[in-house]
């Protein structure tokens, strides 16, 4: 016995020595490593780019707002957390936002001390399972708030203020820089915060930046919008933008220019080094890298010319309204291109709800939404047939007999049966002869065809006519730098028995029968007017760097106009075309359709059209008994001699008996404001 416990004596001598060596040896090494500190790398964010419109007047910036800020460090406490949002309460208000119930209880709960009072009134089934196994916290918290919420507490206006101060930490990334008030800080509350940081670990003072209109927001449904700090990353793209290195709180371009040019926008973020001690708190914040802000775009619009586009759009709108021409119809679009460039002079569009009568701004139904465009396109199809030799420049008349199909009304043009014995293709245009495009179609798809009684065409009929109006853009997208652009609407080529449906290839070849966007009516008829070169429409001009004062653009790309297509006309050929649009507006014939604009300075020719179709309800679709409503539509060019701008302009849904010149009257305002504008 008296062996053995001499063994552990020794033993115990020994572990005593070796505990005084490693504190005299390394005691100083072993305090260095509880004192180490841990150093991370954070993101902070930059400025957007500016954005210009084309005579350099800022149409969208960036304003520089104080803001509270707070860095959460690793080991933060839900108790630190509750004691920070107490604290920071008293020096600032927000009254922008409002807390949810469930973020003023949870707010509530923090406090260990009503955390345990609520808690304790739970009954045990509340607590424990029926063996007698605890719940898990996370269900005995949902039940806590569930009694809480029968105690209904009232909070102050004080504590709602710390309630989303501790929403906003709560729900913070580690080592994460998140806005606790970037809007509407006065001086006071900025100096009052400034002089308590010490008692505010976390806690910091910065700065954030807001879009900013200083020239109104008329074109902001071009320009788009960008998420709050609180929405964060849109759902939809959320992997996408965090395989990009985005945080999930970075606020992003979420329509038309801002998202599709967001990688530009965005810049390159700031990056701070956080040091932070052993036990997680953070000692300093040093900035390694301020950032570099985004680039600035230059538009192709003129903004000017944008606002009297849309004025003279929502002015003879409205003037279609008080006539009690728009109970069914939905709005009204004007679009304006540089037709040997594909440049975007102006987008203006209203959204009109026919339940309600409410209108609204929305340019950009000029690239997402779809109409008939009746007889404005018969320049495409006019050209399709020269093009193909169906007709010739020194031979293009075709005898003006309506359309007799078994069993089905007389198709016809507009005027009285018998009024033309024949027509040549630019009389055909300046009349708008829709038995003149027919006639041709039956020639060009080789129909076989007798009145009344007989009518048969190649399955191929659809694709060919199809595929000449694409030629000119017309059933495809045109490669705007706009998101969500719409390729148009085809109409069904068969029926359900799987039979041509050859009446409405006739429809199509006047324009009756499928849906084309404004867009692709400006990018159709500008081919004309610059001689066959089909141009991708676009916005952004050039991209640059602003300098520091904002009020310089250093310019780094420049946008090359893109030829799509060359449309393979002869001179002559393209004479033809020319010549019919002349004569729409300036012809001497009684049917001429536009001779209203043969006044109008620049010289304009274009095209007129009337679509018939009916009013869609969405409450009542597929309604046998839907109005007859017509699509009124003009398209045109000017100076006609050297076109340096090409228009379109849609009336949907206007009451047939109400047409009006509405179209001719905002095509009359676009010309005249442009040569106003651009002397």
């Amino acid at each position: 016995m008296n062996i053995i416990l001499g063994i552990i004596l020794v033993l115990f001598l020994l572990l005593i020595g070796q505990l005084i060596y490693l504190q005299i040896i390394y005691g100083g090494r072993f305090n260095t490593e509880v004192q180490k500190t841990d150093s991370k790398v954070v993101t902070t964010n930059v400025p957007r780019g500016v954005m210009y419109d084309s005579t350099g007047k800022i149409l969208v910036g960036n304003k520089a707002n104080n803001a509270i800020t707070y860095t959460k460090s690793s080991t933060v406490t839900t108790a630190q957390i509750y004691s920070i949002s107490n604290k920071l309460s008293r020096y600032i208000s927000i009254t922008n936002e409002k807390p949810t119930k469930r973020q003023l209880y949870d707010y509530y709960l923090a406090n260990e001390a009503n955390n345990k009072r609520v808690e304790a009134k739970l009954p045990r089934s509340a607590k424990y399972a029926s063996n007698g196994d605890q719940l898990e916290s996370s269900v005995v918290y949902e039940n806590t708030l569930k009694e809480l919420e029968k105690e209904n507490p009232k909070f102050t206006k004080r504590q709602k203020t710390a309630a989303l101060i501790f929403n906003k930490i709560s729900g913070a990334y580690t080592l994460s820089t998140i806005y606790i008030k970037n809007n509407h800080l006065t001086d006071k509350e900025l100096a009052t915060v400034g002089e308590h940081l010490s008692d505010l670990p976390g806690v910091g003072i910065g700065t954030d930046w807001a879009r900013d209109y200083p020239n109104g927001k008329s074109i902001q449904s071009i320009i788009g919008s960008v998420s709050s700090e609180k929405s964060g990353l849109p759902s939809d793209n959320l992997q996408y933008y965090l395989s990009q290195g985005y945080s999930r709180n970075d606020r992003v371009g979420t329509s038309y220019l801002e998202e599709e040019y967001e990688p530009l926008l965005k810049g390159t973020k700031g990056q701070s080094e956080v040091t932070s001690k052993d036990n997680g708190q953070i000692e300093q914040t040093k900035t390694v890298y301020k950032g570099e802000s985004g680039s600035s775009l230059v538009l192709t619009i003129n903004a000017k010319y944008q606002q009297e586009v849309q004025k003279a759009l929502t002015q003879v709108y409205q003037s279609a309204e008080a006539a009690g021409a728009t109970q069914y119809s939905s709005g009204a679009y004007a679009v304006a291109m540089n037709p040997k460039t594909g440049a975007v002079l102006a987008m203006a569009g209203i959204s009109h709800n026919p339940k309600t009568g409410k209108d609204t701004e929305n340019a950009l139904g000029v690239i997402n939404q779809s109409f008939v465009m009746g007889s404005a396109v018969k320049g495409a199809t006019v050209s399709g047939g020269l093009i193909n030799h169906i007709i010739t420049p020194t031979n293009n008349t075709l005898p003006d007999t309506p359309i007799y199909l078994p069993g089905s009304p007389v198709k016809k043009s507009v005027y009285p049966v018998g009024t033309f014995g024949a027509l040549d293709a630019p009389s055909a245009l300046e009349v708008s002869s829709n038995i003149y495009m027919m006639q041709l179609a039956l020639r060009w798809v080789k129909a076989k065809y007798v009145p009344h009684s007989y009518i048969s065409m190649p399955d191929t009929a659809f694709q060919t006519l199809r595929n000449n109006f694409s030629m000119f853009g017309l059933g495809q997208k045109t490669g705007i730098d706009l998101p969500g652009e719409v390729a148009g609407i085809k109409g069904a080529s068969f029926n359900s028995k799987g039979n041509l449906l050859t009446g409405s290839v006739l429809d199509l070849a006047y324009g009756n029968y499928d849906a084309y966007t404004p867009i692709q009516m400006v990018q159709y008829v500008s081919t004309i007017a610059n001689g066959g070169y089909r141009m991708q429409p676009y916005v952004v001009q050039s991209v640059g760097k602003t300098s520091s004062d904002g009020q310089k653009v250093s310019v780094v790309y420049n946008k090359k106009p893109q030829v799509q297509m060359r449309i393979p006309w002869t001179k002559d050929e393209l004479d033809v075309v020319r010549d019919g649009f002349d004569r729409v507006v300036h012809g001497s014939n009684s049917w001429g359709t536009a001779h209203a604009l043969n006044s109008v300075k620049p010289r304009i020719a274009g095209k007129t059209g009337t679509a018939e179709t009916f009013y869609y309800d969405p409450d009542h679709p597929g309604n046998p008994n839907a109005p007859e409503i017509i699509n009124a539509t003009f398209v045109g060019y000017a100076p006609e001699s050297d076109p340096k701008i090409a228009i379109a302009v849609v009336f949907p849904g206007l009451d047939p008996n109400k047409e009006g010149t509405f179209t001719l009257q905002v095509a009359k305002a676009m010309v005249e404001d442009y040569s106003e504008l651009y002397k």
